[in-house]
């Protein structure tokens, strides 16, 4: 563990499609030190660019299988025939590093993590749109899907509010700066928890015979 920073803890960030969550991570990552966005494992074949260990770890389904058996997976999910999921051993040498490990999820791998990993351990952060008329406008907005992938994104989206009472922070991100300055503040506080703080200051508390 760096005892510099204490020990890590792994951040969950869920939110619908449209709502800035990506943008949030990207100045999150800019403003705070010690962070790490998970890198997930995956069954499908590495894109053009792709890089083993950076994009994801790539495996076979066999071998998929055999680690969801084995119990090293956080969460894990299978979408359109391809599965995904998170390397507990991963994160868990990343938290004893004293590294913040970010993780973009949904509400579903949130619920999937939570379950396996102690409380301490996971700080979760649901990014709430404006309204569903701005999150519909943002999705237009952006040109990056047909009109039926967005009506897919928006019913979605529903499911994925109606969550929001799972998660440790809100962040309502109707001023980009704002959001980001709250999301900051969140990682800044969660680091300062004494039981986070206890390798830092153990040697400080020697010099008083404490």
């Amino acid at each position: 563990m760096n005892a510099l920073v204490g020990k890590g803890f792994l951040l969950i960030v869920s939110a619908p499609s449209g709502a800035g969550k990506s943008t949030l991570a990207r100045i999150l990552n800019e403003r705070q030190f010690g962070l790490m966005t998970s890198v997930s494992t995956t069954t499908r074949a590495p894109r053009p660019g792709e890089r083993e260990g950076e994009s994801y770890f790539f495996v076979d389904i066999p071998t998929f299988r055999e680690r969801i058996d084995g119990g090293e997976f956080l969460e894990w999910a299978e979408v359109f025939g391809n599965y995904y999921g998170t390397s507990r051993p991963f994160v868990e040498q990343a938290l004893r590093d004293g590294v913040v490990v970010v993780l973009d999820i949904d509400w579903q791998g949130a619920r999937q993590v939570r379950s396996n990993m102690g409380r301490e351990d996971v700080v979760s952060v649901f990014i709430m749109p404006p309204s569903k008329e701005q999150l519909h406008a943002r999705l237009c907005h952006r040109g990056q899907d047909a009109p039926e992938v967005i009506e897919r994104r928006m019913g979605a989206a529903a499911q994925e509010v109606s969550h929001w009472q799972e998660y440790d922070y809100i962040i309502l991100n109707d001023d980009l700066e704002r959001a980001a300055e709250e999301l900051v503040a969140i990682v800044t506080v969660e680091r300062l928890r004494r039981t986070r703080s206890l390798q830092r200051v153990e040697g400080i508390l020697q010099t008083f015979g404490l």
